[in-house]
């Protein structure tokens, strides 16, 4: 039997925030509870968390480009045939992605601004709530709680309005080096690298600025935040072609 997935079901999925995948990992772990007896899952849970997440934001990127596609036959020659895309997991193909969402709803709008239109102060804001909410009221929260203190004190000065959506960009330098880390975790976590290095930084990337951002409350932060912008602008997209 074939399987057709309809527009409406690609339409859902894609307007499904990523979050859910979080909550339903908080619901599954509240018998466990918080003690020290659980930190030896804690890798395990944080890991299967994330490789879901990225799994879901790759497959929504792929959906994205197909609906494009079912209307606008010229991007479906473009995209399926001239450059192709991989598995939409690093930067530049999301990236390029976030730049077709922008050329499509342009063709509706010419003068659609994404900088001020998208109203990147409320995805901002939701981002950071939606994480502390998350790690909060969970044991996710004792399993991580160095950065996610680290991530409550300081979520204003590394993830600012002036860092995403701007032009055609999706992320400013700030951002895509933070997005770097993430990516190197997700290539580690999807090839299993763990099994034949050491699960353990070296000096000098201890002493790397940078080594603050590599861990799953930052991960999480910024598979929130690159979801929060694709759904606005996917409901801005259906605005326009209807």
């Amino acid at each position: 039997m074939i399987i057709i997935q309809t527009m409406s079901e690609h339409k859902d999925f894609i307007l499904m925030p990523i979050t859910k995948i979080l909550h339903e990992v908080i619901s599954a772990n509240y018998a466990i509870g918080n003690g020290m007896e659980t930190f030896p899952l804690s890798e395990h849970i944080f890991q299967s968390t994330f490789l879901r997440m990225t799994g879901a934001q790759e497959q929504k990127m792929k959906c994205i480009c197909w609906e494009i596609a079912t209307i606008d036959y010229e991007y479906r020659y473009y995209r399926y045939n001239q450059n192709t895309l991989g598995e939409c997991s690093s930067y530049a193909e999301k990236k390029s992605i976030f730049k077709d969402l922008l050329d499509a709803i342009h063709k509706y709008e010419p003068n659609y601004d994404v900088s001020t239109a998208i109203g990147k102060s409320s995805i901002r804001i939701s981002t950071i709530d939606d994480v502390k909410t998350v790690f909060v009221n969970s044991n996710l929260s004792i399993w991580a709680q160095s950065s996610f203190l680290d991530f409550k004190m300081n979520n204003n000065t590394w993830i600012k309005e002036i860092h995403f959506a701007v032009g055609d960009k999706l992320f400013e330098n700030v951002l895509q080096d933070k997005y770097s880390l993430l990516y190197r975790h997700r290539n580690r976590c999807a090839h299993n690298t763990f099994s034949y290095q050491q699960n353990l930084p070296t000096l000098a990337a201890l002493l790397n600025e940078n080594h603050r951002y590599d861990n799953y409350v930052m991960r999480f932060a910024l598979l929130i935040l690159i979801d929060k912008i694709f759904i606005a602008l996917y409901q801005k997209y259906l605005i326009v072609i209807e």
